[in-house]
């Protein structure tokens, strides 16, 4: 036997404490302001310590609010699914997912098919923006380190070649500045000094020149139409590389530290459908 307060005082809490108002959250769930504040003073008075601090025509949440108000919107929203499933059964098949857009085209796509083999009960929902205020089963994210507060695993690191267009072979022996970076979060990432301290280069090459880009694709492009010589991640060009428009100048290749991260929420992480997803995704990650 679970030992829970009145599920009523809780949800009324939920609103409260996303409105920060006791007249909003009244508004919302259809009665009175007195209602509310006695469901929360119930509230308050089980769990033995305060939730809201009462300012003059405002609240404010304490530490022990804030944590609560978090737990139960993970489980609200858990419980909200839960019952859309039921009343609905193509939402219970439908996986909606946020991916960079590289990973997505690049990398995802010609593995879709394998996926509708492997899953074909589950329909996929593919976004690369995170503003879309949709509720995301998944997320791949680009970085360096596990997400707190999440299911996070390390799917793949990035393996970094050094690329140019054919006709740019000769004079890759001697790297002339027509670098090509790539930015992220408004930097450029260090995958030029990185790949040239494995190749034993560290001070021979400027790195500080070139031209920056804000994705792969645009850089793939740029040196496919011979602008320069990139450093990139050879699993995301491998169409390039079958293709020989972009050729490698080096065998020298470096791995990480940035990679590919499978973050999920903690109330996403029981549904059968993230299960079947991240399933599929080990098996053909590379390892």
């Amino acid at each position: 036997m679970r030992s829970l307060p009145a599920l009523t005082s809780l949800r009324v809490f939920e609103t409260a404490g996303k409105c920060l108002s006791f007249t909003k959250a009244a508004s919302q769930l259809n009665v009175t302001q007195s209602a509310v504040s006695r469901q929360i003073k119930h509230l308050e008075d089980y769990l033995g310590v305060p939730l809201f601090v009462r300012r003059h025509h405002r609240l404010e949440l304490t530490a022990a609010g804030q944590q609560l108000l978090s737990k139960l919107e993970q489980s609200f929203n858990l419980m909200e699914t839960a019952v859309q499933e039921l009343r609905d059964p193509n939402q219970r098949q439908k996986l909606t997912l946020l991916f960079p857009p590289t990973f997505a085209t690049r990398w995802l796509a010609p593995k879709l098919a394998d996926f509708h083999i492997h899953s074909p009960e589950l329909q996929l929902s593919i976004h690369n923006n995170d503003s879309e205020h949709n509720i995301f089963d998944c997320h791949i994210r680009f970085g360096r380190t596990a997400r707190p507060n999440h299911y996070s695993e390390l799917i793949m690191l990035e393996q970094h070649v050094a690329v140019c267009a054919p006709n740019l072979l000769e004079q890759a022996k001697q790297l002339n500045g027509n670098l090509l970076h790539i930015l992220h979060e408004g930097q450029r990432l260090p995958v030029w000094e990185n790949w040239l301290q494995a190749a034993g280069l560290t001070g021979e090459v400027d790195v500080n020149g070139g031209m920056e880009f804000s994705t792969l694709d645009q850089v793939s492009n740029a040196a496919i139409n011979g602008a320069g010589f990139a450093i990139v991640d050879k699993r995301m060009i491998s169409h390039e590389l079958k293709m020989g428009t972009l050729v490698p100048f080096s065998q020298v290749e470096v791995s990480g530290p940035y990679g590919y991260w499978l973050d999920i929420k903690a109330e996403r992480q029981g549904l059968a459908k993230v299960i079947r997803f991240t399933e599929w995704l080990r098996q053909i990650s590379p390892d």
